[in-house]
Formats: structure tokens, C-alpha cells, sequence
């Protein structure tokens, strides 16, 4: 069906590759072409950048991670730990390297991105307990991160905005580090598809209900378990009851992305939860449409983003 797209971003929809979540391989395939040509154009941000490992949850590997620290005089920032889109089945911090620099030139906050484990390899809860331990890290190496621990957040894209989502509700119910603010941006929540935009965008740019259903098929390690009765609120935090004594959200959704109406009801109700929450719906826009980076709709969200990012973590501003 036609929609509505913004007149910047319409001409390049023929344009970015579709990705063939349905053949894996392929898609890693695709992915590490991407990482490749991404790193020749890559651009330079005032940030120093070190790989660490994290002890990783009981009896399973380290967890990399991948730390910015903007330059400047600043001694003591806030940190955002991120978690990368990719469907729970692709992403890295190689692929999300060009927008944590940004992330962190722009907002002034050391972040720390994760390399959490890949489904179907490592199904849920693997992805979600290398977040916990990279924030229980975090918070403990505060001081050696020049980090106030106050002030750590966590945040992420798509399914790394889900993991935000599920480990904001995890630190809460485990009496864990209570992140400060959780940034969500085109949060996959509901593995129960039924909203109206997961009904009515089956074939949109960037993201179509099938590769939705096949993702968190990879999650849960294989069919026949989403939208059942024991989907755990850790997976899927839509599900969960209570969103009461969640950190304050930003929340982002595109107006033609089957994940839409997931983002606007879980804002909805943190809003009603009594948790401070920012909405902000993009007209025109389309699953991590951003990628047309020159596009003024493209720019806004970017530059809302940090924005919300430097509010949220009572963060200084821009690295020099």
C-alpha cells in the first residue's frame, strides 16, 4: 500500500537494502559489507574510544563493551549504557559505532555500548543479563570511568531499545542499579503483535510485520512461544502490569513502522504509571529512517534525542 513518506526520505526507499532477517547468514552476510563501508566513511567526533570486557552473568563469557568519553575539561559526566537494534539477532557496536560517537560528542555523557549476546544462538534471557551485568559494571567502575553514578542511564534502538525497556523493569524488581532515565528509540515491546500498525504495515520501508514475527522468533529460541501465555514482561515488557517507579523516559516512534502503536501505548502508560515521559511521533517517517541522514525530519530526531539524552542525565552539553 502507498504511504505518506516524507518528500526527503521517499526517493531513497528504493534505495537501502531490505534486510533478509528470514535468511540469517545472508543478513550477517550483509551486515559485515555494511561495517566495512561504514568504517571508510567514517567521521571523527572529539570522543576517546577503549574496548573493556565485563564479567559476564554467572557461568557465561565476558561481555564486551565498547567506551566513549567525550574531550574536555569536564571531570565528572553522566553515562548512558546503550544496546543496539538489530532484531535481537544482528547489530554491533561496530555497526552502532557512528551514532554512540555522535551520542557522546553531542551529549556530553561517557557512553558505554554493549555487545550483548545474539538470538537464536543465545536466546532471551542471554541478551538481557550481558545488559544487566554491563550496567552493574558501570556502576560500579564509576568512579574509574570518570562517571557520577547518579547519573548512568541506558538507552537504545529498536530491540536495544526493548532491552532498555526490559532492564529499566529488571534493575527495578531485582533491587539492582536504578538507572536515572531510559532513552527509547523505536522500542520493540510486544511480542503479542496485535496492535493496529502491527496489523496494517505489513510491507513498509525498513522493517515489515513478517521480519517482526521472525525476530522474535529468533529470541525465544525458536516458534510457536510469541504471543503465548508465559512470555515473560523481561522479553516483552509490554506485558508488564505494573510501570510504576520506572526511571523518566524519552520515547521516539515513526509514524509507518509496524513497532508504532507498541511505543505509543507503553508511553502512554508509563505517563499514567506516574513516570515522566517525553512522546514524540515523527511524521513521515519509517523504521531507523535516519539512516538518510540529510533529511530535515532525519536531523530533528537526531537532534531531539540528544536533547532528551543531555535532560535526562542532567548532562553538560557538547564535547569540544
Amino acid at each position: 500500500m502507498p504511504y505518506a513518506l516524507d518528500p526527503e526520505l521517499a526517493p531513497w526507499v528504493a534505495m537501502l537494502p531490505a534486510v533478509p532477517f528470514e535468511d540469517l547468514p545472508a543478513a550477517r552476510a550483509q551486515e559485515s559489507h555494511l561495517i566495512t563501508t561504514l568504517a571508510r566513511r567514517e567521521t571523527s567526533f572529539p570522543v576517546e574510544v577503549r574496548e573493556a570486557n565485563v564479567p559476564g552473568p554467572e557461568g557465561a563469557p565476558d561481555v564486551p563493551v565498547r567506551i566513549y568519553t567525550p574531550k574536555g575539561a569536564e571531570e565528572t559526566r553522566p553515562a548512558l549504557v546503550y544496546f543496539h537494534g538489530g532484531g535481537f539477532c544482528l547489530g554491533s557496536t561496530a555497526l552502532s559505532h557512528g551514532g554512540t560517537s555522535m551520542f557522546a560528542a553531542e551529549s556530553g555523557a561517557v557512553v558505554v555500548s554493549v555487545e550483548y549476546r545474539l538470538a537464536p544462538e543465545a536466546p532471551f534471557p542471554a541478551g538481557l543479563e550481558d545488559c544487566y551485568a554491563a550496567l552493574t559494571w558501570t556502576t560500579a567502575h564509576a568512579a574509574e570511568l570518570g562517571v557520577d553514578p547518579n547519573r548512568i542511564g541506558v538507552g537504545g534502538d529498536s530491540a536495544g531499545a526493548g532491552l532498555a525497556a526490559a532492564l529499566s523493569l529488571l534493575a527495578r524488581d531485582r533491587g539492582g542499579p536504578a538507572p536515572c532515565f531510559q532513552y527509547l528509540g523505536m522500542p520493540v515491546l510486544d511480542d503479542r503483535l496485535a496492535t493496529p500498525s502491527m496489523r496494517a504495515f505489513t510491507d513498509t520501508p525498513g522493517l515489515r510485520r513478517a521480519d517482526v514475527e521472525q525476530c522474535w522468533d529468533y529470541y525465544f529460541g525458536g516458534p510457536g512461544i510469541r504471543g503465548g501465555d508465559d512470555v515473560s514482561l523481561y522479553a516483552a515488557p509490554a506485558r508488564a502490569e505494573d510501570l510504576s517507579g520506572l526511571p523518566p523516559a524519552y520515547v521516539a516512534v515513526n509514524e509507518f513502522d509496524p513497532l508504532r502503536d507498541e511505543g505509543l501505548a507503553y508511553a502512554q502508560r508509563l505517563v499514567q504509571a506516574g513516570v515522566p515521559t517525553e512522546l514524540h511521533l515523527f511524521p513521515g517517517t519509517f523504521h531507523a529512517s535516519t539512516a538518510v541522514m540529510d533529511a530535515e525530519v532525519s536531523q530533528r530526531m537526531i537532534t531531539e534525542a540528544v536533547g532528551a539524552m543531555r535532560r535526562g542525565l542532567r548532562a553538560g552539553g557538547r564535547a569540544e
